[in-house]
């Protein structure tokens, strides 16, 4: 019987030693000559195509062990290595699964919380890892301690679309339910109420078009629609707050409870926090993963209710200078009469200017995650769920079975 293996393709080289990106391909596709294991003739053979400058390291006959049911990593004596600073070294070197090469070189927490991160991505674009630790042969024979140095990202199938790969491979891939219909309800009509509310605000504040005031002409009821819609649509914008506030505390959903608006609360928040922010900064590759908000994004949506809210009561503080007649309405323009009507109106306006910045950089932002971690997240405000590949980790969720 012949058995055919499926294509292997070689991925990124993720290095968290001293050896570049090419160093450590070239160190995890060192192989006896002849070799017939499908791991190693790819990495063997992207090494020649890629790099034709590097030479794959020579392991002689008899001088390295296969992976096996109880270990799961080979090991092979590598003669004459050019590691990093140009030395010229004999190694041993650690091949496979990752969690059993870190275990077996002992790699400091660090190194490991590292290493898993961006495995966990790389496993979520269809990729599975291939760790690599090397130890230095000491001049008598015997060997140093082995060092982590990184993981070179292997899959059996090319890259594809999102769609298409989840087509061809639908066990790999979970939908999971995040976001309920009442919250999705509600981001839409924001959407529209929050438009609705700037275009007229803008035009009340600058009526750019309509019939010019001439002395003794009738100018129309234009200016009065404008108003009438904008206070229609502060009204809904009010209803939609005390809607998300409720929910805060009724909800079932613990991304939907009051709690969930300020995530730190461990230290590993804040590092998630600072990663994320490196992320967006375009200095990270990945970013941790999330089922629902990550910390960066939550604190932006907790600022952006708090400068609604505050929207809120300036417009209808504004409004109520119209009927001061009643109690409760004289009671809620006095922040006018304490700054003043031109301020308020000021400030108003400003922070129409900064929901706007921010909508701006939320569209953006979304577009951009959906794109590079395919997860679904731009759909899930449609549908309510995002797509996470079986068997990842999401910082704030158990393991995706």
């Amino acid at each position: 019987m012949t058995t055919t293996h499926p294509p292997i393709q070689v991925g990124d080289a993720f290095s968290v030693g001293k050896l570049t990106p090419r160093q450590l391909l070239a160190l995890a596709a060192s192989a006896e000559p002849g070799t017939t294991d499908p791991v190693e003739m790819a990495l063997g053979d992207t090494l020649r195509r890629e790099y034709p400058d590097l030479q794959v390291p020579e392991v002689l006959p008899g001088e390295s062990s296969p992976a096996r049911r109880d270990r799961r990593y080979s090991v092979a004596r590598v003669r004459a290595f050019p590691g990093s600073e140009g030395a010229i070294r004999d190694l041993n070197v650690m091949r496979g699964d990752l969690e059993a090469v870190m275990g077996a070189a002992r790699a400091p927490r660090e190194i490991r919380s590292v290493l898993r991160r961006n495995a966990q991505m790389a496993s979520m674009r269809g990729a599975r890892p291939l760790a690599v630790a090397s130890a230095r042969v000491q001049p008598d024979g015997s060997l140093g301690p082995y060092r982590m140095q990184g993981f070179v990202a292997l899959r059996t199938t090319p890259a594809r679309g999102f769609a298409e790969e989840t087509a061809l491979r639908p066990g790999e891939w979970v939908r999971v339910n995040v976001w309920s219909a009442l919250l999705r309800f509600q981001h839409w009509l924001n959407v529209v109420v929050v438009f609705v509310l700037s275009c007229t605000g803008y035009y009340i504040m600058d009526p750019f078009f309509g019939p010019p005031a001439r002395a003794g002409e009738p100018t129309g009821y234009l200016m009065g629609w404008f108003r009438l819609v904008h206070f229609i649509a502060a009204f809904v914008w009010l209803a939609v707050g005390l809607t998300r506030v409720i929910m805060a505390f009724r909800s079932r959903d613990r991304y939907l409870r009051w709690p969930a608006l300020w995530p730190l609360r461990r230290k590993s928040d804040l590092v998630n926090l600072g990663q994320t922010a490196q992320y967006y900064l375009f200095l990270r590759k990945h970013a941790p993963l999330y089922l629902g908000h990550n910390p960066l994004q939550q604190l932006t949506y907790t600022g952006v209710y708090l400068l609604g809210a505050v929207q809120m009561a300036v417009g209808f503080s504004l409004y109520s200078l119209y009927h001061q007649d009643n109690a409760f309405w004289a009671l809620v323009a006095t922040p006018a009469h304490w700054v003043g009507v031109p301020n308020l109106r000021l400030l108003h306006t400003m922070i129409m200017f900064a929901l706007w910045a921010f909508v701006i950089a939320h569209i953006y932002l979304a577009v951009r995650a959906d794109s590079l971690e395919r997860h679904g997240g731009v759909s899930s405000m449609v549908n309510g769920g995002v797509w996470l590949r079986r068997g990842s980790k999401p910082a704030d969720a158990p393991v995706i079975e």
